[in-house]
Order: structure tokens, then sequence, then C-alpha cells
């Protein structure tokens, strides 16, 4: 459990507010961590009557072998499962106040913390049969190949057979609830035709959880990525209209709307009254319609917003910003009087600290290296933009209207762009 809990804590900003961020989160843990452990755990357990000289007086007793070997064997294997879910229910609770659309999936932990009896179990009857020190040691290196197998995403559906290989890539898609239930269902048949073949008295019941466990196995490999669907939340947004242009967040995280306007006040509030704006900012897969324009990145979280705060509000402003000016131009334009003009307005509606100290280092490296034709460029748009700041509202207003009837043109007529 502690284990579990350092390794989510330490990534706590790449998943807490998002509950697939979490889901899958606690899926790595239990493949990566739970599983091998688990494994060990259980084949150290297993050879312990051997390492004690046990085995003849355990052998003298009425009680039946598979009794003996589940007496030894179920308790661990709960003890195990336990911290998984303890881990789950904490992750969960550091994640609800900051998540604000939908919910996690119960069977997936469900499923997971059945992986990991499963495992337990397969690692004890392994420690039975081969009750050496290093069994143990081995076993959990097998755990980590199975959780190399399952975090690849290899066309080959044999990577769904390893336990908890439920893969999340944020809010974008939902498992189907039976899923890692019949992915449990494969392991736990294993690891039960395991026990039944090695402890029972009439070892051929084993074959009824092994064709279980092979059905399973079947229906995981010819399913493959259909077990996991699109989230519909994910095709939606929410918006504040009262902004321009409006503000439209993702409706996987709308609890990121306030925030996203905030930050992006200082942009909308100098463009309003400006014509031939995009109508909204969108947050939607794929890429905005012509009369719209490319919200910045808010996911994944943890590299640009975390706990339900934008990283760097100044950042995130200039890029809000640059989505209005030519942003899906692979090149800027050939004239520099354009290039100039689109660094003035994209200075005056997004000023950031960050940005002027790299310029003030560019400028003087071009000094230093004498390139007068970049030291033109920058007094160009210097210029530029002391001319925009010093346009009264109204002028400056009418001026950025009929900029912004150009700005989304990669290669725009030189003469059709408004010069200051």
């Amino acid at each position: 459990m502690l284990a579990l809990a350092w390794a989510l804590a330490a990534t706590a900003a790449q998943w807490q507010g998002s509950w697939g961020g979490t889901t899958d989160r606690l899926s790595t843990a239990a493949r990566v961590i739970a599983i091998p452990f688990a494994l060990a755990a259980g084949a150290w357990q297993g050879g312990r009557e051997h390492r004690r000289r046990m085995t003849e007086l355990l052998a003298s007793t009425p009680r039946a072998p598979l009794a003996q070997l589940l007496t030894a064997a179920l308790p661990l294997a709960c003890a195990l499962a336990g911290a998984y879910l303890v881990a789950a229910a904490g992750a969960l609770l550091a994640c609800a106040p900051y998540a604000s659309a939908g919910g996690p999936v119960p069977t997936v932990f469900a499923g997971a913390a059945l992986s990991i009896v499963a495992c337990t179990l397969l690692g004890h009857v392994a420690g039975r049969m081969m009750p050496w020190r290093l069994t143990a040691p081995a076993f959990a290196i097998c755990g980590y190949v199975l959780a190399a197998t399952g975090g690849s995403r290899s066309s080959s559906g044999l990577t769904d057979l390893a336990p908890s290989s439920l893969r999340l890539l944020g809010d974008g898609y939902l498992p189907l609830w039976w899923y890692p239930l019949l992915s449990a269902l494969w392991v736990v048949g294993l690891a039960a035709a395991a026990v039944l073949a090695h402890a029972a008295r009439r070892r051929v019941t084993a074959l009824l959880p092994l064709a279980a466990a092979s059905a399973a196995a079947v229906l995981l490999v010819h399913t493959g990525d259909g077990m996991v669907r699109d989230n519909p939340l994910a095709h939606r947004q929410v918006c504040d209209e009262s902004t321009t242009p409006h503000v439209c967040v993702n409706a996987t995280h709308p609890g990121l709307l306030p925030e996203a306007t905030r930050v992006l006040s200082g942009v909308t509030a100098r463009l309003k009254g400006v014509r031939n704006l995009p109508v909204r900012f969108e947050d939607l897969p794929g890429p905005p319609r012509e009369d719209e324009a490319e919200l910045p990145m808010l996911a994944p979280f943890g590299w640009w917003s975390v706990r339900g705060k934008v990283n760097d509000p100044e950042w995130y402003a200039r890029q809000g910003a640059g989505n209005l000016v030519r942003r899906e131009c692979e090149e800027t334009p050939s004239d520099r009087r354009v290039q100039a003009t689109d660094q003035a307005v994209l200075r005056w509606l997004a000023p950031d600290h960050a940005g002027r100290d790299l310029r003030e280092r560019s400028v003087a490296s071009a000094r230093q290296r004498g390139d007068t034709e970049e030291l033109a460029q920058y007094r160009a748009e210097d210029r530029a933009y002391a001319h925009l700041a010093a346009l009264t509202g109204d002028e400056r207003r009418s001026w950025l209207g009929r900029y912004f009837a150009t700005a989304r043109e990669c290669s725009p007529d030189a003469s059709e762009v408004p010069s200051l």
C-alpha cells in the first residue's frame, strides 16, 4: 500500500481532476507495482512450508491439501487486494474535489483487485512446486514483463491478456463496465485451474475454470480495442458567451471554464467591440471551423493545468492570442511588414514577461552577430507595436477589425493587411 501510495502521490499533478487520468494511473499502478508484488509474495509464501521443513507434518494432518493451500494463500491475497483498494479509494477521494464531470467506473478497480488475488494464488502454487528462494524474484521479473506487455499498444490482441491492461488516455474514452471483470476472469480462471490441478482430490475439476479462462481470453483477443468506447462528453463543450470571442472548454472538464475565462480575460477585454473575430475559442477533437479559434491546451493535466489552475497564465493568454493570428499556418508570411504587424498585434493582445525576455536575448544575439537584417525586423516590430499602442480606443478597434479580416490567411496580399 505504501508503494502504491508513493507512486500515486508522486504523479498526482498528472491525474487529479481527471477521472480518466486517475483510472489510467490506478490501472498502471496495479500492473507495474501490485501484480509483480503479488506474484513474488505468493511465490515466497508458497515455499514457506518447505523452507521450514513442515511438509511432512502438514501431510499428517486431517485437513485436505486444498484447504491447507487456501488457508495459507487467501489471507495474503486478500491483504494485497485490500491494500490496492485502499490506495484506489484514496486516489479517487483526492481526484473528486477537482473533477467536474463524469465519474469513476467501479468495476475497473474490482477487476484489478481480483487480478491481484489471482496472481497471488498463481505465485503461491508456483512457490509450492518450486520452493526455491529465487522463485519469488523470478516471478517478480515475470510480473514486470507482463506489465511491459500490457502497457504496449501493439496490433496483437495478446497485449489485452496481461492483468490490468486497461489504458485510458485522458477523458476521451470510457471502458465498457464489464470489460475489467472479463479481463479479471481470464486471470482468476487460470489461478483457479492451477490451484485445483495442484491440490484438489479430483484434479479434473480444474477443467471448468480453465474453460472459463479460455473463453474470456478468446473474447479479449478478438474484441481488443472494442472494449473501450468514446466518451460522449468529449464531443461536447460548455461556453461562456459573455466574452468576445466566447470561451468554450470540453465538457469532460467544465470546471475549468471559469479559469480559462479568467486567464483569457485580458485578451478578450482588448478585443471587445472588434469586428471580424472568430465566434469562439473551441475545445473539441479535430481542427476548428472557419469561424472558430482553438483553445490553448488544458489537457493532459500536469502540463498546462494542475488541480483546476493554469500553470502559466501569461503563456496561456499568449497562446490564445496566437491562435487568433495565423495559427494554422506552417510558414510565416513572406512580407516582412505583415510579419511585423502580426507580432505587434500579438504583443499588444497578450504581453508576457517570458516572451519579452526571450526577445531581448534574441536582439542582443543579433546585435552580437552583426545581423543587420534581423535587427531591422525587430525595429520594425517595435515601431508597429508603438503605433498600435498609441491609437485611441475607437481607432484601434477599427484598425483591428480590418486586420482580423485578413488574420486567418496564411499568405495574405500585403496590400490588404492594414499597416501601422
